[in-house]
């Protein structure tokens, strides 16, 4: 990774995903010189540990980024909105975790595996996509290298983690009070999660669709700077701790085996195919749980559409879909001389 190490400051790293930010800067041995830990005055007073040490979280303030090299943002899109220029304009690379700016036409919409040329040197604020985006583009991403990919239809199956820590409490609380034969409480969901799934993820437009549905095939879109792609995405919520599912279908541009996507796939960054169906050998959330990989199994010919694909898809989504992702654009910017 090199020698020089940087000041990195991480915002919101009470939640779930700054929280995961900070362990995931560790793991990776990220070459953090001091690091600090920003979130609303109601945390201050709490510590994390961080290398064998306890790391008091400070109040996020316009000039809490002072010094700071790398922010790491994961405090929900207000905040991003108003302290991201803030950080941006004070010399750091902000990469936020938000969808405040993942539109933003000046503004990189990042996969380190899939679109790193996006990324530009010097302070400013690159969007990390959202975690359903990010594992089917982790997927696709060879086959789109060797054959194009004229349409997706995609399916999600997306953990309650996604909504935050509240709503892994909601799930745990209502399976307690459903076992007990009590009546569960709907205070996160519109609907009941335990023991139960809706299509329901972000509000209703007026298309019909949801935001979340939409951001996939917006962002998918930017993130293949491919503004002809097809995109037809429903999001599921169900009733999972950790990992988003997805049900892939693709058409593409030239024809392409089954044996030649498992092959181009074994060999893809970030990638890991399970694909055994004989062995009952396939991809499933608790798998992939607490790890950075893609996994991709039960890879298929679609036989009703002339080069059409099925495949299943399963990635941690506060790992690879949020916390991970972020600081793995930190490093392919440091590997490209970037900061």
């Amino acid at each position: 990774m090199g020698e020089k190490s940087y000041q990195v400051a991480v915002v919101g790293a009470t939640g779930a995903v700054g929280n995961l930010m900070v362990r995931v800067l560790e793991e990776r041995g990220f070459p953090v010189k001091d690091l600090r830990l920003l979130a609303s005055f109601r945390s201050v007073g709490k510590t994390l540990s961080y290398k064998g040490g306890c790391i008091p979280v400070e109040e996020l303030k316009e000039d809490s980024f002072k010094g700071v090299e790398i922010a790491l943002f994961s405090a929900g899109g207000s905040v991003s909105k108003k302290f991201a220029p803030i950080a941006a304009a004070a010399g750091c690379v902000v990469i936020d975790n938000s969808s405040a700016f993942r539109m933003d036409p000046n503004v990189p919409l990042v996969v380190p595996e899939v679109n790193p040329d996006a990324l530009v040197k010097g302070p400013g604020i690159i969007a990390n996509p959202n975690c359903s985006t990010i594992q089917m583009v982790v997927a696709l991403k060879p086959i789109y290298d060797a054959v194009g990919i004229k349409r997706i239809v995609v399916t999600t199956f997306q953990a309650v983690s996604g909504t935050g820590k509240r709503a892994i409490e909601e799930l745990r609380n209502q399976v307690e009070a459903l076992v007990q034969g009590k009546e569960p409480k709907m205070e996160i969901y519109p609907r009941q999660i335990a023991f139960n799934c809706f299509p329901h993820i972000g509000a209703f437009l007026e298309n019909g669709y949801t935001e979340e549905e939409m951001k996939m095939v917006n962002e998918t879109r930017k993130i293949f700077n491919d503004p002809n792609i097809g995109v037809c995405a429903t999001t599921v919520r169900v009733p999972v701790y950790y990992g988003h599912s997805e049900a892939v279908n693709i058409e593409t541009k030239a024809p392409i085996s089954v044996e030649r996507v498992r092959e181009l796939l074994s060999q893809a960054p970030g990638v890991r195919v399970v694909d055994d169906p004989a062995n009952l050998c396939y991809p499933v959330p608790l798998d992939a749980a607490g790890k950075d990989e893609t996994l991709v199994g039960r890879i298929r010919l679609d036989p009703s559409v002339e080069n059409g694909l099925a495949m299943w898809v399963v990635a941690d989504n506060i790992r690879k879909g949020a916390a991970s992702n972020a600081v793995q654009i930190a490093e392919t910017m440091m590997a490209r001389n970037l900061l």
